[in-house]
């Protein structure tokens, strides 16, 4: 039986993963869990898995939590308390699936410690993924990815390296806006952003569905996850979600990972590897498929996928800033305080006007994130 901490239990990722974990109670056990601040949340989890640790990220709702749960459980707090909790030497496998830069520090924390690890946050590896993959190496850690396209991206390399790849697809069901004219783009509310059309996600990355900066943090992501140059990957837009990614070998053989749209299928592949444990979610009705639709992504009325890709270009420290200004710009619009089309124009702004470190360390990223933020907020004010 494997133990596991699940960093972000409260949110969609973290939610599935304690449902795989219900599902195969003979293979998993839930030792740790954190959460932002929803402590009725974690509550009900703490009743039901039983961990020995868990985090709340905000002082004030730890401290509730603590005085209600006695001296049972271990409560850690804020960012320093959950670096702490994954360095736990009962868990084997961390579950990151804290949304946002905020997963970075626990999660090389978690390498440091030499935990197995399963990231749903892309994020991390999108500021920081070459210092990130540099300690998993010397720590010799396998980072299995749990979003979809990555999880594909794994799977269909079987085990081959860059070197063998002409081409990887990383497929895009386009969001909520894909079929929208851009003339209409100004009058988009946020229920119609926050309606996809295929996944049940947290708000902030359905949003980066809709503007597909989430299909730029995925390219990022895979460049760092695989050691491929941004000229080996194209950003497919595959409406029916089916096909999650494609790997083009130098022979001309294309693999590809099909599944439903279910997240917990590349969650509990992520637990289980190498083993595939049987599953009761159904499988594909090919008989009832009758077209299968794939277009090239419109970068103009798209722009943040444009972003992400000079970002990848750049690299050093551009693409923290590509992901702190969207951070920022994505949550003023979740806070009715810009609309849909001022997102990608705050992102360029804060691109063109930051000064790029080439190979910056730790810190120098950090202080580029926070840096970016605070254009950011300031352009949308």
């Amino acid at each position: 039986m494997k133990s596991i901490a699940v960093l972000g239990s409260s949110g969609s990722i973290g939610q599935s993963t304690l449902a795989v974990v219900r599902s195969l109670p003979r293979q998993f056990k839930i030792v740790a869990l954190s959460v932002n601040s929803d402590i009725v949340k974690l509550k009900q989890q703490i009743r039901e898995f039983q961990p020995k640790l868990v985090c709340v990220r905000d002082p004030r709702a730890a401290a509730k939590l603590r005085a209600s749960l006695g001296s049972s459980i271990k409560v850690f707090c804020g960012p320093e308390g959950l670096d702490e909790l994954v360095k736990d030497k009962n868990i084997q496998q961390v579950m990151v699936a804290i949304t946002g830069s905020a997963a970075l520090a626990p999660l090389i924390s978690a390498i440091k410690s030499g935990k197995e690890i399963a990231l749903a946050n892309k994020e991390a590896l999108v500021m920081a993924g070459a210092m990130v993959m540099r300690l998993a190496r010397e720590h010799k850690v396998l980072i299995r990815p749990v979003d979809s396209e990555q999880s594909a991206i794994w799977q269909s390399l079987g085990g081959q390296g860059a070197a063998n790849v002409r081409q990887v697809y990383l497929t895009a069901s386009g969001g909520a806006l894909w079929s929208l004219p851009r003339s209409k783009f100004k009058q988009v509310t946020i229920a119609k952003v926050l309606r996809h059309p295929r996944w049940k996600m947290g708000k902030k990355i359905t949003v980066d569905s809709a503007t597909l900066m989430n299909k730029g943090l995925e390219l990022l992501e895979a460049m760092f996850l695989f050691n491929l140059g941004v000229e080996k990957i194209k950003v497919l837009i595959h409406p029916e979600a089916l096909i999650h990614s494609m790997v083009e070998f130098n022979d001309g053989v294309i693999m590809a990972q099909l599944s439903v749209a279910d997240m917990r299928i590349p969650i509990q592949y992520a637990l289980s590897y190498p083993k595939r444990l049987p599953s009761a979610l159904a499988g594909i009705d090919f008989y009832g498929l009758s077209k299968l639709h794939f277009a090239k992504p419109d970068l103009s009325k798209f722009p943040c996928l444009a972003f992400a890709y000079q970002a990848a270009r750049d690299l050093g420290t551009m693409p923290a800033v590509l992901n702190a200004a969207n951070e920022a710009s994505v949550d003023r619009f979740l806070a009715k305080k810009i609309s849909f089309l001022t997102i990608p124009k705050i992102v360029e702004k804060v691109m063109r006007r930051h000064t790029r470190i080439a190979s910056p360390n730790l810190n120098q990223i950090m202080c580029a994130d926070a840096w970016a933020r605070e254009e950011a907020l300031a352009l949308a004010c």
